[in-house]
């Protein structure tokens, strides 16, 4: 998947952590007074972890990973990656570097209806301005043909299954080559063959590519097969999935 553009430098990271969230708290007003979805949560993830974020609804796992992604701010804390403390950024600054440094599959695809499956792909080369012009339609022919969608890369979204648009949301997450992939319940709403088909690509791309990926879900099966599972309760990471010392 890299053979069209130079290849992206190893993230380096501090301290030997790609990812490290320090005593980040997250508070939301309610009508019912202020609610707290985060409790000073400690994390650190390395480079090329496949990792499962687990817990019930309302536990704060969604919450967590919007910290990582920069679609949420913490109330107080830190949160850097990369060596980026990407809770100062500026809302512009933020846009272009999470353009350029993290992919996020969401649950209901998010694909562009009036866009075709290879439009939706080439959009976030676009945005953040990647690689040339005339460079982006072969990437993203073959970003689709690495999940198996290059037969259907003019069709819309409408026009295919399920699971073909899961994968389609996967190939634009990789568009811009981001070290670090975010999959917030990308198999929830898929038939258990084809979400052991995602899981299996997630797999390749941790192992293959190089990747680093954080995964919510409920599955507790595809959860068990990742490299780290971390358990959230009630706004606290409860097991890290790490033994102590690691």
């Amino acid at each position: 998947m890299r053979s069209i553009f130079s290849k992206r430098p190893e993230p380096t990271a501090v301290a030997g952590h790609l990812i490290e969230l320090r005593e980040v708290v997250k508070t939301y007003p309610t009508g019912a007074g202020t609610f707290t979805a985060l409790k000073g949560v400690n994390l650190n993830v390395n480079t090329h972890e496949f990792v499962a974020i687990i817990g019930k609804s309302g536990s704060g796992k969604s919450t967590l990973v919007n910290m990582i992604t920069g679609i949420d701010r913490p109330t107080s804390g830190e949160v850097v990656i990369a060596r980026t403390p990407v809770h100062r950024l500026s809302e512009g600054k933020m846009a272009e570097w999470r353009g350029r440094h993290i992919g996020v599959i969401f649950q209901f695809f998010q694909l562009l209806p009036t866009l075709t499956l290879v439009e939706n792909v080439m959009l976030p080369m676009d945005f953040c301005d990647f690689g040339a012009p005339n460079e982006r339609l072969p990437r993203a022919m073959a970003l689709l043909d690495e999940v198996d969608l290059a037969d259907q890369a003019f069709k819309m979204p409408s026009a295919v299954s399920g699971g073909q648009q899961q994968r389609a949301a996967i190939a634009r997450a990789m568009a811009n080559d981001p070290p670090i992939l975010v999959a917030d319940e990308p198999t929830g709403n898929l038939d258990s063959r084809t979400a052991n088909a995602i899981f299996d690509l997630f797999t390749r791309l941790v192992t293959v590519d190089g990747k680093t990926i954080l995964m919510v879900t409920h599955d507790a099966d595809l959860a068990r097969r990742v490299t780290r599972a971390i358990h959230v309760v009630d706004g606290e990471i409860v097991d890290d999935g790490r033994p102590p010392g690691a």
